[in-house]
């Protein structure tokens, strides 16, 4: 069970490696640079929508990034929520 904070960009090893990682017991969290990935008919999209983990986005990183009515259902959740999950999960990895 691990909490996964993605901050990279689709062509980083970061991603890949998030991705192939994963479990269906995981939370994968995009803040910075990693709620680009959510786009929409992206292939980074597509291969979060096909991971066994759970994929949320930071709220306030799609907002700055003007992303926010663009996720097409993807959950956002806000700093409140990301401290929650950090006790929730007894791990976490930093993806960068």
């Amino acid at each position: 069970m691990l909490l996964h904070t993605l901050n990279c960009a689709a062509q980083s090893d970061a991603f890949r490696d998030c991705l192939r990682t994963a479990a269906g017991e995981d939370t994968i969290v995009l803040i910075g640079e990693g709620v680009y990935r959510a786009l929409p008919g992206s292939a980074c999209r597509r291969a979060l929508d096909a991971s066994p983990a759970h994929v949320v986005a930071l709220d306030t990183d799609t907002e700055a990034a003007g992303m926010a009515q663009r996720l097409n259902g993807l959950a956002l959740v806000d700093m409140d929520g990301l401290v929650a999950l950090s006790e929730r999960y007894p791990r976490q990895i930093a993806w960068f």
